[in-house]
């Protein structure tokens, strides 16, 4: 063939974009586990939006773009008097879900937050259930938003089981974008072709970079990263539903695809090496498993690979309280991946640094005995010199079977070990904690206090009787399941 021109034979959509269309279509969810959890799942992650309401810096994003726009069957934003289109609706929902960093966790090659997909979920099922309504013909049910939860967990979170985004730079919410194209693409009535197209077109987008996470440069975009995704990807949902056409080989397309463009390692000088070149391997076909195994931050509003330490930093509290200005130092021990996302030294910005630094996060439970989305803020760190004291007295230290039990599928912990050591010579025990209260392991233990963590976010917001009518609701599977969307989004406009 003459190298001045390409084939071009259209291919079929790619294998990986199929997957998640047959998994979305056709996948039944048996398992009463994943219902289970997902119903607890919706319930905090709810609770962490109303929470994020009381913070300023927050609620500046909320509202319309154009203020005084009016929209028929507006999609609500819980907590508030808004009634948006659905991709500023999702937007909204999804950055108040994330603002706290208290929301659900997934770790694993790649990290995550699978209950961000609920902005775009809850977004589109609230408009379209009051379209339904308007029309005469019946609503959907919380069960389609449990549905599409429990998808969405499973497709972002089996996409990051063996492939890592940050490793080459790319935030996570990407798979968020993707993971909402496809479960509100299905919401909207999209058969397997539109679904494919909107998949497709959610990877083209290509990726937010990870620069806002890291030192020096964390910032509060990683607040709002998240609802930005999930809102786009009820966008791409909508123009697909349009009639708009696909792109099949975005993933693998040569030189142009996101494999070789976003997903390989580049060396400028010169031509990419095999080795170089990704491709997505995947672990384990789509299911329920993420959903069941999904991490909740119960205890604390701290990044997940933080939780275990400042449980570990809470138990030591009342044995250093009284002799802080005593310490010689601090060794904590880890695992890798919180070593690379939040382990930093030097003097932190703003909250959005503080709420990503490790030795900021157990300094804070050393010292107070607790760690409050508060604690982060400017004045609390301003006024509390010893926080600073404290982290400069800290040694960070690897376990390597912690880094390697974090990755197994029987295991998943998330350990860190704390120990202080004092200037005359003494020492507390050793404190590890390897499984935080919100794992799969600790569901027994975890799932009262996350009901409570619940209740307490609600009353933020609503009156008692409200409280009790939303958390009597929430915790009947049955009733919760056969409620229309647009009923229960009415509980929660203020």
């Amino acid at each position: 063939m003459n190298a001045n021109v390409d084939l071009n034979d259209r291919p079929d959509y790619d294998d990986a974009i199929q997957a998640i269309a047959d998994y979305v279509l056709n996948f039944d969810i048996d398992s009463s586990e994943a219902w289970d959890t997902a119903r607890n799942c919706l319930m905090d992650t709810l609770g962490c939006g109303l929470l994020a309401l009381r913070f300023p810096e927050c609620t500046k994003h909320l509202g319309p773009i154009v203020e005084g726009t009016v929209v028929p069957n507006g999609a609500r934003v819980p907590g508030t008097q808004f009634r948006l289109d659905p991709v500023k609706a999702a937007w909204d929902i999804g950055c108040i879900i994330r603002w706290l960093d208290y929301n659900d966790t997934w770790l694993a090659a790649e990290w995550g937050h699978p209950s961000d997909n609920l902005g775009g979920i809850l977004a589109v099922a609230d408009h379209l259930s009051q379209k339904q309504v308007a029309a005469g013909k019946a609503p959907l049910t919380m069960k389609a938003v449990l549905e599409a939860m429990i998808m969405a967990h499973e497709i972002q979170g089996v996409l990051a089981l063996d492939n890592s985004f940050n490793r080459v730079g790319l935030d996570h919410v990407i798979l968020v974008r993707v993971a909402s194209t496809a479960v509100v693409a299905k919401l909207m009535g999209g058969n397997r072709e539109r679904i494919m197209a909107a998949v497709s077109q959610a990877w083209v987008d290509g990726s937010a970079l990870r620069t806002y996470r890291h030192a020096p440069n964390a910032g509060s975009r990683k607040s709002w990263a998240a609802g930005d995704a999930t809102s786009r990807a009820v966008r791409l949902a909508d123009i697909t539903m349009r009639g708009e056409m696909g792109i099949p080989g975005v993933l693998t397309a040569k030189q142009w695809g996101f494999y070789d463009v976003s997903f390989s390692k580049t060396n400028a000088d010169q031509k990419m090496k095999d080795a170089d070149k990704r491709r997505f391997s995947f672990q384990r076909d789509y299911g329920s498993y993420v959903m069941e195994n999904v991490l909740f931050k119960i205890s604390f509003p701290a990044e997940f690979h933080a939780q275990t330490a400042a449980e570990a930093a809470v138990t030591l509290h009342p044995e250093v309280k009284n002799r802080l200005h005593e310490i010689e130092r601090i060794e904590l021990t880890t695992h890798e991946s919180a070593i690379r996302i939040i382990s930093k030294v030097g003097a932190l910005a703003n909250a959005a640094d503080r709420d990503h630094c490790l030795q900021y996060m157990t300094a804070v439970p050393l010292a107070f005995g607790n760690l409050v989305a508060e604690h982060y803020e400017d004045s609390f760190h301003s006024s509390n010199p010893i926080i600073d004291e404290l982290r400069e007295k800290m040694v960070v230290m690897e376990d390597k079977r912690y880094s390697v039990e974090y990755h197994e599928p029987e295991k998943r912990s998330i350990a860190n070990a704390i120990q202080v050591f004092f200037k005359d010579g003494t020492s507390t025990d050793k404190v590890e904690v390897e499984y935080p209260i919100g794992h799969r392991r600790r569901r027994e233990q975890g799932i009262p206090l996350l009901e409570d963590k619940f209740r307490n976010n609600l009353a933020t917001r609503f009156p008692a009787f409200r409280c009790d009518q939303i958390f009597a609701l929430c915790k009947d599977q049955d009733t919760l399941e056969n409620t229309p969307v647009n009923e229960f989004m009415d509980l929660f406009v203020v």
